[in-house]
Order: C-alpha cells, then sequence, then structure tokens
C-alpha cells in the first residue's frame, strides 16, 4: 500500500534529525536498496538542514515541510519558504565566491548544500514552489519493485 507521510516542523536545527530518521524509515519501507540508505539519510538532512538555514537567515517562523511518497520511486520533498533569489542565488556562486570569509554560516550552509545534495542523490530537482515564496528540494531514489 503506498502512502504519503508529510512533515512540518519549526525552522531548528534539532527537527532536523526526526525528518532523517522518519525519510530512512519510509525508505526501507519503500524497498530502496540497503547500500542507497545512508545517502536518502545524508541528502534528507543536508536538505532539510538547508531549508533551517534559509529560514533563520530570513527570520522567518513558516514551518519546514518534508514529503515522504514511499512508491516507486521513492520521492523526498522538502520545502522552504525564503525567497527564491537567496536560495538559487547563491547555489550559483563560483568555487572561490563561496570560500569568501564575509559570507554567513547560513549562507555558505546553503549554497554549500546544492554541491553536497548532488553528491548523494542522482535525480536532484530544484524549483520555486507553485505558490508563494520558497523552493522545493525534490530528490528520487529507485526502489527494488
Amino acid at each position: 500500500m503506498m502512502a504519503t507521510v508529510r512533515l512540518s516542523f519549526s525552522p531548528a536545527p534539532v527537527h532536523v534529525r526526526t525528518a532523517r530518521l522518519v525519510g530512512v524509515a519510509v525508505a526501507r519501507r519503500a524497498g530502496v536498496a540497503d547500500e542507497l540508505l545512508d545517502e536518502v539519510r545524508l541528502a534528507i538532512g543536508e536538505a532539510c538542514t538547508r531549508a533551517v538555514a534559509l529560514h533563520n537567515q530570513y527570520g522567518l517562523r513558516d514551518p519546514v515541510e518534508v514529503e515522504m511518497r514511499d512508491d516507486d520511486p521513492y520521492t523526498v520533498r522538502v520545502i522552504d519558504r525564503a525567497p527564491i533569489e537567496a536560495s538559487i542565488g547563491l547555489a550559483a556562486l563560483p568555487p572561490d565566491e563561496l570560500a569568501n570569509e564575509s559570507l554567513t554560516d547560513e549562507a555558505l550552509t546553503t549554497g554549500v548544500g546544492f554541491a553536497l545534495l548532488a553528491g548523494f542523490v542522482e535525480d536532484l530537482q530544484v524549483r520555486p514552489v507553485e505558490e508563494g515564496a520558497g523552493t522545493e528540494v525534490r530528490m528520487i531514489w529507485p526502489t527494488r519493485r
């Protein structure tokens, strides 16, 4: 039976661990190969950490949203509500700009996050949310069904 699991949490780093744990449990139930579960855990953690950092950087109290679908393929969506320019703009910076000491820790987290995610997820999509401000990070893993 296919199911969608939705989490919504305040933008505090302490909640990222819970999202990772739930994400791996849903991935296991969906039939994601055991050797990919570490990548799933790391990718969900990175996407959620990035969303939390953006919310904190912009003083947003909106919850970070996570949706996990345990069908084939296993799909995870992490949604932040930060301005799209902030979210996407930093990802386009060249590495020498990312090393700039004047960038805040939050800015570094959001920019480096995309590079890390690309290493954990073969099928990664980043796009504006359909309504309002924000970004959706969509990650997909194959299942053994």
